[in-house]
């Protein structure tokens, strides 16, 4: 099916350092960066004076987008991006397409089985939009935005690492959208040499841990970060290594759990950081005492390499969870492990307290 759209659509794809035609919105010169509150899903609107971008279209089990997209002025979207086809991206893509002119949709190239992935393929084909699969080193003019493309570099079959990760230049203000493009994609962006410093980062994969190392933090150096997630969320999003690690680098954090709808708005020379109703934003803190040390992990056992022989020495780790835990890798923590059948919070409070059990970095 997805090849389907390729052939058919691929003569509308904008090319490499092509401009796309830009809708007038009227924005008084400046760009507003909707981070806008799906739940446990991604959606952000990019709001330019000659341009307007979404990205993704958040969860599939709710129907918000389409009422803020209009409540917020939006007539027709330049360019839609989908940045991999899990449900909390690609949610309510149809609802968008059926109430909004799409001039271009980018996606992936990554397929997935699910009926909303597969509906909206078919929505793609029944329209007059474009269809682009962007790849790493592509370059993109949208009005006064400049898109560069830094991931991936080719279908991954992956459909996290598979995520389209791009680099959006207003002015002189930079921002950085990674899907949920996890630690390998993370590094394969690394790998490739290309300049990925961004203002403002929106965080991997909801705040997982399973994303948003230290090393690509590093190369990012944003001076803001923002994640999407459902307040309270089963996934225990965002992470809390993720938000000691944005404490320690002295990164101010930011989440729609926290604060719903966020605004970011820039003239391309300054931007600020706002709740969508004026609300003073919450920001997200490490809860661990920053001159606390790591603890040593000379002794402990990396639940992520260990044998079995080994993580059966871990209190209350027998045989049978050893190999939960074995088929449940990587873990981004010990407190992780109660992914594992059978390990609630006491048994969990037991390991941690005995030390042995670490992820080591």
């Amino acid at each position: 099916m997805l090849m389907m759209v390729a052939v058919v659509l691929s003569g509308c794809a904008v090319e490499p350092g092509g401009g796309i035609s830009a809708t007038e919105v009227s924005t008084d010169g400046k760009l507003i960066a909707h981070f806008i509150d799906v739940d446990q899903g991604d959606a952000t609107l990019l709001q330019g004076p000659d341009f307007t971008i979404l990205i993704d279209t958040g969860r599939h089990d709710r129907d918000e987008l389409v009422p803020y997209l209009q409540s917020s002025g939006i007539k027709a979207l330049d360019l839609l991006v989908v940045t991999h086809p899990h449900a909390d991206h690609l949610g309510q893509f149809e609802k968008v397409m059926s109430h909004f002119e799409v001039s271009e949709v980018w996606m992936s190239g990554d397929e997935h089985t699910s009926k909303t992935f597969e509906r909206a393929l078919e929505t793609v084909l029944s329209s007059d939009a474009g269809y682009h699969e962007p790849r790493a080193g592509e370059t993109f003019t949208i009005g006064s935005a400049h898109l560069e493309v830094i991931h991936p570099q080719t279908v991954t079959g992956h459909l996290n690492n598979g995520s389209i990760s791009t680099r959006v230049t207003f002015g002189d203000v930079v921002f950085l959208f990674s899907g949920d493009a996890e630690k390998e994609a993370e590094q394969e962006m690394l790998n490739r040499g290309r300049n990925i410093q961004a203002d403002i980062f929106q965080l991997g994969h909801h705040g997982s841990s399973t994303s948003n190392t230290q090393p690509f933090l590093e190369a990012i150096k944003p001076k803001v970060g923002i994640y999407s997630a459902g307040r309270e969320n089963e996934y225990g999003h965002p992470h809390r290594e993720v938000v000691d690690l944005f404490s320690r680098l002295n990164i101010p954090l930011y989440g729609t759990d926290r604060n719903g709808t966020m605004l970011v708005v820039t003239d391309g020379q300054t931007y600020q950081v706002k709740g969508a109703q004026g609300a003073e934003l919450i920001q997200t803190k490490s809860e661990t005492p920053l001159d606390e040390g790591p603890q040593s992990l000379g002794d402990c056992i990396d639940i992520n390499t260990a044998s079995k022989e080994e993580l059966i020495q871990i209190k209350h780790i027998g045989t049978d969870y050893a190999d939960q835990l074995i088929a449940l890798r990587p873990f981004g923590s010990v407190d992780e492990l109660t992914r594992i059948k059978g390990i609630g919070e006491g048994r969990l409070k037991d390991i941690k307290a005995e030390g042995l059990a670490c992820v080591r970095r």
